[in-house]
C-alpha cells in the first residue's frame, strides 16, 4: 500500500521522528522505498553562501542536516535516497510528490523556522491541503 514514501526533512527533531515512522511502514510493507527530500528555501540558499561561502562546503553542510534521518533508515535497513530541491518548501514539496505519484508523504508538525510557519502558515498545513495522497504528520 505505502511503497513510494516521501520524507520532508529539515534536520529538525520532528523529521527525526519522520523517519522513524518511515522506516515501520517501509517495514511493514517489505520492500517500501523512502525518498527524503529536503528544500533550501531563498532564506535558507542566502544564508549558507554567507556563512559557507564554497558550494560543496555548503553541500556538505545541508547533508549534516539530514544524517540523523539518514542513520534511523539506515540502521533499521529500509532502502532510501536523498533529493535536494529548491524554493518555497510548501509548494516544492507537493509539487514533487504529486510529481512523483508517492503512495504518501510524511513531515513534521513543526520545521526549523518556527516563525516563519507562524507568520505564513505551516509547511505541513499547505502541503496536508495540497497534495494527492494522503499525508502523515508527526508531532
Amino acid at each position: 500500500m505505502y511503497k513510494h514514501i516521501l520524507v520532508a526533512a529539515d534536520g529538525s527533531e520532528h523529521s527525526v521522528r519522520t523517519a522513524e515512522r518511515a522506516a515501520e511502514l517501509a517495514l511493514l510493507q517489505g520492500d517500501g522505498e523512502v525518498t527524503i527530500v529536503y528544500v533550501v528555501d531563498g532564506e535558507q540558499s542566502k544564508s549558507d553562501v554567507l556563512a559557507e561561502g564554497n558550494k560543496s562546503l555548503i553541500d556538505q553542510r545541508r547533508h549534516e542536516r539530514l544524517e540523523p534521518v539518514e542513520k534511523i533508515l539506515k540502521d533499521k535497513q529500509v532502502p532510501f535516497h536523498v533529493e535536494i530541491k529548491h524554493g518555497e518548501p510548501g509548494p516544492t514539496i507537493v509539487n514533487y510528490a504529486n510529481e512523483e505519484n508517492f503512495d504518501i508523504v510524511i513531515i513534521g508538525s513543526r520545521g526549523l523556522n518556527t516563525l516563519q510557519e507562524m507568520v505564513l502558515g505551516s509547511v505541513s498545513h499547505k502541503v496536508a491541503k495540497r497534495a494527492n495522497c494522503p499525508v502523515m504528520i508527526v508531532k
